[in-house]
């Protein structure tokens, strides 16, 4: 008899690291993937904030530690990913959440301002892919799902975000390579496009422009939770998705249908 589906999902005994999750999405996927039964750790730049949202999980009944680490700092991510083997073990999945966006003119990005969204966006997932899967192809197994954005494929508006557009079709395009790299050691990569999710840090709009582009513009007209978008990722760093590698899957109530 066959695996039960309910059961492909399950994530038992697992260890799961994602990065940027003191809250929004980030806390929404760490959630998420403890409820299925995931040992997880939670990155963040600040020891207290990383701190206070591991507690808040853990009196959910989840198992969440907190690790602390700037991905923009190869020797960080080292450090971090040595902080969840030493205390969890060998890092089975990585969901690589972190990330910034500024809304900017093309002609008013500065250099310091490209440059940090690049780093944080793309650098990070890099370093941070590169040091889990040292491990994972050492070991033959492990899967990677990296946060990218509709704004990998489409250009938004009414703001203008270039440098973010142009990290996220990075990660896109990146997590391709590695899939298609690492396929023959056990790993599988793929990535999750959202559209546009309600959060602290970005609520629904009122301003009419805006509200047009997010949410009117959207065959659903709404945007997503957090809590609804955070079961994608568990399919992604599951066996349920066992046959899926270099997959962009997007989620975003029809956006980019239009």
């Amino acid at each position: 008899m066959g695996v039960n589906v309910i059961d492909r999902f399950r994530l038992d005994g697992r260890v799961v690291l994602v990065t940027g999750a003191k809250r929004g999405l980030g806390k929404a996927f760490a959630r998420a993937l403890g409820e299925v039964g995931a040992r997880v750790a939670i990155s963040s730049r600040e020891q207290a904030d990383g701190e206070h949202t591991a507690a808040e999980l853990r009196a959910s009944g989840l198992d969440v530690i907190a690790v602390t680490g700037d991905v923009k700092s190869y020797a960080d991510v080292e450090h971090m990913v040595s902080q969840v083997e030493s205390k969890l073990g060998p890092i089975d999945v990585l969901v690589n959440n972190a990330g910034i966006c500024e809304h900017l003119p093309a002609l008013e990005v500065t250099p310091a301002s490209w440059r940090d969204v690049l780093a944080v966006n793309l650098d990070g997932l890099w370093f941070c892919s590169q040091v889990v899967g040292r491990s994972m192809v050492a070991r033959r197994q492990g899967v990677i799902v990296n946060i990218g954005s509709i704004s990998g494929i489409i250009v938004n508006r009414p703001q203008w975000q270039p440098a973010y557009n142009a990290s996220k079709a990075a990660v896109h395009q990146l997590s391709r390579s590695l899939a298609g790299e690492w396929a023959p050691f056990g790993i599988r990569v793929n990535a999750l496009a959202l559209g546009y999710v309600s959060t602290d840090m970005s609520p629904v709009p009122e301003e009419a422009e805006a509200r047009q582009r997010w949410v009117e513009d959207v065959p659903m007209q709404r945007m997503a939770t957090p809590d609804e978008v955070a079961p994608a990722v568990v399919y992604l760093a599951s066996e349920a998705s066992s046959f899926a590698t270099g997959s962009i899957l997007v989620l975003d109530g029809g956006y980019t249908v239009w």
